[in-house]
Order: C-alpha cells, then sequence, then structure tokens
C-alpha cells in the first residue's frame, strides 16, 4: 500500500526533493490496476504493468508485465515481457518473454529468447531465436489477426 506522501508525489509533478519530474518518456511507469476495465490500444515508451482488465493492443518500446490477475484480450507487441495472467492474443517480444507459472496464454508467440516456469498453461505456436530485427511497427501476421477474431 502507497503511503499519502507517495500518491501525492506520484500525480504532484515533483519528485521527493521537490524538484520539477522529468516529462514522460522511457521511463515512465503505466499501470492498470487491480478491478480496472480498458477498452482501447495503449501506446508506450515506458514499461507497463497490467492487474486489471485491457481489451485492445499494447505496444511499448519497453517491458510489460501482465500480473497474475491480470487480463489482455489483444495483441502484445514489445521488448521484454513477464507474463504472470492470462492473455488471449499474440505476443511479440523483439528480447525476453519470460511466463510464470501462473500465466495462460491463448494464441500465438514469438520472441528471441523463452523461459517458461513449471505450471505456465500456453495454447497456440511458438517462434524463438528470430534473427531478423523484430520491429515494433511490424503488422501482426495475418494468421495470427484471423484467430483473434
Amino acid at each position: 500500500m502507497l503511503s499519502t506522501k507517495k500518491m501525492n508525489l506520484m500525480f504532484s509533478g515533483k519528485s521527493e526533493n521537490g524538484k520539477e519530474k522529468l516529462s514522460a518518456g522511457a521511463s515512465a511507469i503505466n499501470l492498470i490496476g487491480e478491478g480496472t476495465r480498458i477498452k482501447g490500444d495503449m501506446h508506450s515508451t515506458g514499461d507497463v504493468r497490467i492487474d486489471g482488465q485491457l481489451k485492445g493492443t499494447i505496444k511499448s518500446n519497453s517491458k510489460v508485465v501482465i500480473g497474475p490477475k491480470g487480463v489482455v484480450e489483444g495483441d502484445i507487441i514489445c521488448d521484454n515481457a513477464d507474463i504472470s495472467g492470462t492473455i488471449r492474443g499474440s505476443l511479440t517480444v523483439k528480447e525476453l518473454l519470460f511466463l510464470k507459472g501462473t500465466a495462460n496464454i491463448e494464441g500465438d508467440m514469438m520472441s528471441a529468447k523463452l523461459v517458461v516456469e513449471s505450471g505456465a498453461k500456453f495454447n497456440g505456436t511458438c517462434r524463438m531465436g528470430v534473427t531478423k530485427e523484430m520491429n515494433h511497427e511490424e503488422e501482426i501476421p495475418t494468421k495470427l489477426k484471423k484467430s483473434l477474431v
């Protein structure tokens, strides 16, 4: 639980020493908390953590974390991902995809590296060790799009 002081700092635009924070960028952390439901696409240059529900595409130039109670119905395109929750859609991860023991994936995965803990569930196809540079602007393969509809 965050203290009132920390909550005030989160929304004040100032750091703990009272100076202005830098504008949002690569160091930004985006959080969708438990009990929150969002419909729409999310684009971020910073980290993303989902503990609630999101129906749409997530594109991040950083890390995406899906918490144990997090649910994403849509595609995820990012540099790194830690998945503990549920995803119904495709995952395109440029570097490392980590499936925790509570992960439940219904869709296709593409990643350079993959770690799977015991207990993780995955139904779909997996493509690993992609040699060509994955690009965040790449279109989702047609086969993946059809499986989501």
